[in-house]
């Protein structure tokens, strides 16, 4: 309770007492009574008021026993988030208060990071009266028994139901008409458990908000950011902010605007962070060697410390790319334009001049802040067809064929040079497929294609990583803290397992040798044209940890680097607008730069950024298992040839050829014998005949259920299993039996246990460790 000037002893008159919890926010009647010094009959007296003024609507109750001044609220209480308007803005209101307490606007604290409230969230806030009515600014997020669930609504002529959207969610909420009301089946909402004894039956719900319907040909990506609680938008006060920037003058910057930089990005891209320029070096000690320049978008310039767009920036942590929209860390009038290096525009910039020998080892390099002007946007595609020439299927038009000759031939020579200390660095040689959802006009999918991997692709992603590795070591060189881009070694027992593995298979691989990316790429080189090359690429993919975000340096397994950090995406990736800010402190080249509370706060930064990546990309890939069960929908029945991904003592998860899509054969469609985990070989083994189902081999399917709102794919096996191998080891079993229990699964009924992920029903499917995605943005 706030304290009030201590008030005159005795029992006050009604426009004092009202006065007294006004300026108290509120109290209970022991609280009042104390205050004014009440005893014995002055307290009936008091509890009488305080009936009187209630009745009479000039108090209202605050929890079990406090009051206040109706239409008030206290400094500060717990309240839920009820109502979204729309722009966009959340209110919320009191939990424990009378049916007169206000609902106020939910204002953001800039010391509070992390995921942004959301409908349904119950909050500890501070309460503040303003001109046109209340505010609450957010003291911290609490743990909320109102269980939250994105479901679907059911109809029929008995009851309401909302089915739940997550395929490891078992729960149905059963809602009152009443509440139903306007909502049709099929409608997808934001719901809540009511509170309440839900031993026996459905539990009872209620629904806080409608998202949209699922079969909007845009659902997939709709309920993947309300799923993972990707933020939206941006508060009035961010897009003022970024209306309210101007691009910088040359004032206190290097005049980069006649070297022609070209930038080289996807076709459909709108945001342009990086810019690539190379010359051969006219040093004469370092002949045969060249000059390779990357500018990135000066975003430190927009977005200085402790801003409303740094603060949502921080919170939101990423951009999230789904096949029919982006969720941009950045407003678009910094993502897509003074942040983007447009061609022929001018642009602060941050670019680096580094200098390569002959062999490709970065001999130098320094950093400048600038203004640059791209002389030309390219498309992978248009860069490669130009390289490539018309003899081997390409050309020129009329954007490449001026800039062939002084730009693109001494990039890709460049490279080529570069790529010389890419081999002897020898980073890790995974080969991933990925696939890119094509969608047609009006919001549907017109195809599901594999992404090429061009010679374009792979000049982009290792000038990027010499720029990242020149940011470090820039930092590590004048002592300023940074974050670091890390991806550990594999663990003991990941080597174990992988030879355990190689061994079923005839490779050796001696359990005390080290897992070194010589040693892994020399494993892939000998088996990639043989029998065995696709599972030992998915195996070797799972050994490997995944990258993470960190102040304290262990290097890059993956990359082979010692030193490494994220500089070249800071409109899309809040750790490389922190690294920006480093070398902006380090270098003096501005007063925007890193400030000591961020230095103090970089343990907290790197955790919140690996936490916003983690959940961008499982967003992003649920909404791809929903935009690929909707493309397969009206294929159920069809056969198609596919590979063995990931073997569990559940079933076979199957990758199609054609498409991409993964799904799951469940064990008890196998056959009429048990079969059983063999973890070691990575394998369903049958116990009495000894055939096998292998990781990585090709068979052939039935797709037999595809759910677009979960995004499970279900099949049947149509391929037999191999024969036993009588060279074989006796197999190591792992869990068998209906999922939990040790008795075998028989080819009767569904098993048991965790669901796999897309099984149109929960669990996780296995995943690997390192991925390439755009341009190595992620590595």
């Amino acid at each position: 309770m706030k304290r009030p000037s201590k008030p005159v002893a005795g029992l006050p008159d009604e426009e004092t007492l009202i006065r007294f919890l006004r300026e108290a926010g509120s109290a209970e009647k022991s609280d009042i009574a104390q205050a004014f010094g009440l005893k014995g009959a002055e307290r009936r007296a008091l509890r009488e008021m305080l009936r009187k003024l209630e009745a009479e609507g000039k108090l209202g109750k605050r929890g079990r026993k406090g009051f206040s001044e109706a239409g008030a609220l206290p400094p500060v209480g717990v309240a839920d988030v009820v109502e979204r308007d729309g722009d966009g803005e959340l209110y919320v209101r009191l939990v424990e208060g009378s049916a007169d307490a206000p609902r106020a606007l939910l204002v953001p604290d800039r010391k509070i990071v992390g995921p942004a409230p959301g409908m349904g969230d119950r909050l500890l806030v501070k309460f503040t009266r303003v001109e046109d009515g209340w505010e609450a600014r957010l003291v911290k997020k609490l743990d909320s028994e109102r269980n939250r669930m994105l479901g679907v609504i059911r109809r029929s002529a008995r009851e309401v139901r909302i089915e739940p959207v997550d395929r490891r969610s078992k729960d149905v909420f059963l809602v009152p008409p009443a509440q139903a009301e306007g909502l049709k089946d099929g409608d997808l909402v934001l719901a809540a458990a009511e509170k309440g004894d839900h031993r026996y039956g459905p539990k009872r719900g209620k629904i806080l908000e409608r998202i949209g319907r699922e079969d909007d040909p845009r659902a997939a990506s709709l309920i993947a950011i309300h799923a993972h609680g990707v933020p939206t938008g941006f508060s009035d006060m961010v897009e003022q902010e970024a209306g309210a920037v101007e691009l910088p003058t040359l004032k206190g910057r290097d005049d980069l605007r006649d070297i022609p930089f070209i930038t080289i990005d996807p076709a459909d891209a709108r945001d342009h962070d990086d810019a690539v320029y190379a010359a051969r070096d006219d040093d004469p000690k370092n002949e045969g060697g060249w000059v390779v320049w990357v500018a990135i978008a000066d975003v430190a310039a927009y977005v200085t410390p402790g801003s409303a767009l740094d603060r949502e920036a921080r919170a939101k942590g990423n951009s999230t790319y789904f096949p029919d929209r982006v969720e941009p860390m950045l407003p678009e009038r910094l993502s897509n334009g003074l942040c983007s290096l447009k061609e022929g525009e001018n642009r602060a910039t941050m670019a680096v001049r580094m200098v390569f020998d002959k062999d490709g080892r970065k001999t130098g390099h320094r950093f400048h802040r600038g203004l640059m002007r791209s002389h030309a946007k390219l498309s992978y595609e248009q860069a490669q067809a130009a390289i490539d020439g018309e003899l081997n299927g390409g050309g020129v038009d009329d954007t490449t064929g001026p800039i062939l000759e002084p730009i693109l031939y001494p990039l890709w020579n460049a490279y080529r040079c570069m790529l010389k200390g890419r081999l002897k660095r020898a980073p890790l040689q995974i080969e991933s497929a990925e696939r890119r959802i094509r969608m047609s006009p009006d919001g549907g999918i017109a195809a599901i294609e594999a992404r090429k991997s061009l010679e374009a692709h792979r000049l982009i992603e290792e000038m990027m990583i010499q720029a990242n590795v020149c940011a470090a070591e820039t930092l590590e060189q004048k002592k300023t803290p940074l974050i670091y881009r890390v991806h550990e070694a594999p663990s003991q027992e990941k080597i174990f397992n992988l030879a355990d593995f190689l061994s079923t298979v005839g490779l050796p691989w001696n359990k005390g040798e080290p897992g070194t990316t010589k040693r892994f790429n020399k494993l892939l080189e000998q088996t990639r044209e043989g029998p065995h090359a696709e599972v030992v690429n998915e195996v070797v993919l799972r050994t490997q940890m995944q990258a993470i975000y960190s102040p304290e340096n262990v290097g890059h397994f993956g990359l082979n680097l010692d030193r490494y950090a994220h500089f070249t995406s800071p409109i899309r990736r809040y750790s490389d607008l922190i690294v920006h800010r480093g070398l902006i402190r380090a270098l003096g080249l501005g007063k925007d730069g890193l400030t000591d509370r961020e230095i103090a706060e970089l343990p907290a930064i790197a955790d919140q950024v690996t936490t916003t990546e983690r959940r961008s990309m499982a967003a992003e890939r649920d909404a791809m298992d929903r935009y690929i069960a909707a493309f397969l929908e009206d294929r159920v029945g069809a056969t198609f040839t596919g590979r063995i991904t990931g073997v569990t003592r559940f079933g076979l998860f199957v990758r199609l050829d054609e498409t991409g899509a993964d799904g799951l054969v469940p064990v008890s469609s196998l056959g009429n014998e048990y079969f059983v985990h063999d973890d070691r070989a990575h394998a369903l083994v049958g116990e009495r005949s000894g055939q096998r189902y292998r990781l990585g081999r090709v068979v052939e399917v039935r797709l037999m259920e595809a759910t677009p709102v979960t995004g499970g794919l279900v099949f049947e096996m149509l391929s037999e299993p191999e024969a036993r191998d009588p060279n074989a080891p006796a197999p190591r079993l792992g869990m068998r039996g209906r999922g939990g229990d040790d008795r075998p699964s028989r080819g009767k009924g569904r098993p048991g246990g965790p669901k796999p992920r897309n099984d149109g029903r929960g669990g996780k499917k296995p995943s690997g460790g390192l991925k390439g995605v755009r341009k190595g943005k992620r590595r």
